[in-house]
């Protein structure tokens, strides 16, 4: 189930259709899909029909549902398992690794890799798509090209536990990143809202008017050859959000194909340089947070050693 709240951003003198807002202006759906995503709409805290005209300062709350499921097929993905036991299992995912199939990514993610694991564990077989409870479950995602420690969960009992930290904001994430420049201020916090970009549909942006909430908090840990490593605390889990906040300081990731800065003199950038460097969480029948770390990736190493930065 997904959900947005604003408010209608319509020149004074326009109207326009919710369907038509909805679709060519939100960009959050094709008109096409609205009915088949049982999206459901309140204007100014009253139920709304679709073809209802909506104008500059309306209240929107949107709901809908997730475009029907994908079987998932096993696949044997070599996996760097991080900690396993019966309840869950934590991976160092790599970058470029999709988390979940969907539109053009139907094979060759985390989860065919986690249910090929499953079905090895448990002796089923293993081109079996997912059925039944038995199966493992995604609890949270990480972008394809951000790569570090994630968790899974083994049975929905395991789901559960670990899906309410994640909702109460319970977990401790770090990241690390690498950013063009070297902000003012050592540490800082950054704190907006989040809201989709109406001109790219694919990016997000920082908003006054509306969206979600988003806090964001970093250090400085060095600099070098004008670019610097950050290590990154994100107090909520927005889509791309520490991406976008790092662009909207004026730092944006090095190699970050959606929110960077273009090369200069033809030069070609190293992938995202983003890494969920550890997290801590409290695992199913335990009193108190495990915490688990991954080591930086050989991409980190390679752009602070040569200083990589988007004023070459």
């Amino acid at each position: 189930m997904h959900d947005y709240d604003g408010i209608v951003d319509l020149p004074p003198s326009q109207s326009k259709r919710l369907d038509l807002y909805i679709a060519e202006d939100l960009r959050l759906m094709r008109r096409s899909r609205i009915r088949a995503r049982r999206l459901g709409a309140t204007v100014n805290g009253k139920t709304a029909k679709l073809s209802r005209l909506v104008k500059a300062g309306d209240a929107l709350r949107l709901v809908w549902e997730d475009d029907p499921p994908i079987d998932v097929i096993p696949e044997h993905i070599p996996l760097d398992i991080v900690y396993e036991d019966g309840s869950v299992i934590v991976v160092n995912k790599p970058q470029g690794l999709v988390v979940h199939p969907g539109a053009g990514n139907v094979s060759g993610t985390l989860a065919n890799a986690l249910l090929w694991r499953f079905n090895m564990k448990h002796g089923g077989k293993t081109d079996a798509p997912f059925a039944g409870e038995g199966r493992p479950f995604i609890v949270h995602r990480l972008d394809k090209d951000t790569s570090g420690v994630m968790i899974a969960a083994w049975d929905s009992a395991a789901l559960s536990f670990l899906s309410d930290q994640f909702r109460e904001r319970a977990v401790r994430k770090t990241y690390a990143a690498i950013v063009n420049g070297c902000p003012a201020e050592p540490r800082g916090t950054i704190s907006t809202n989040i809201v989709r970009d109406r001109n790219n549909r694919q990016r997000f942006t920082v908003s006054e008017r509306s969206g979600k909430s988003a806090l964001t908090r970093y250090k400085v840990v060095r600099s070098a050859g004008g670019c610097s490593l950050l290590k990154i605390r994100p107090k909520t889990g927005r889509t791309h959000q520490i991406r976008v906040h790092l662009r909207s300081i004026g730092h944006p990731i090095v190699g970050d194909p959606l929110y960077g800065q273009p090369p200069r003199n033809g030069l070609l950038e190293p992938a995202l340089a983003l890494h969920s460097k550890t997290l801590e969480i409290v695992l199913p029948d335990r009193a108190t947070r495990s915490r688990f770390t991954t080591p930086l990736p050989a991409r980190f190493k390679k752009i602070l050693l040569q200083g990589i930065s988007g004023n070459q």
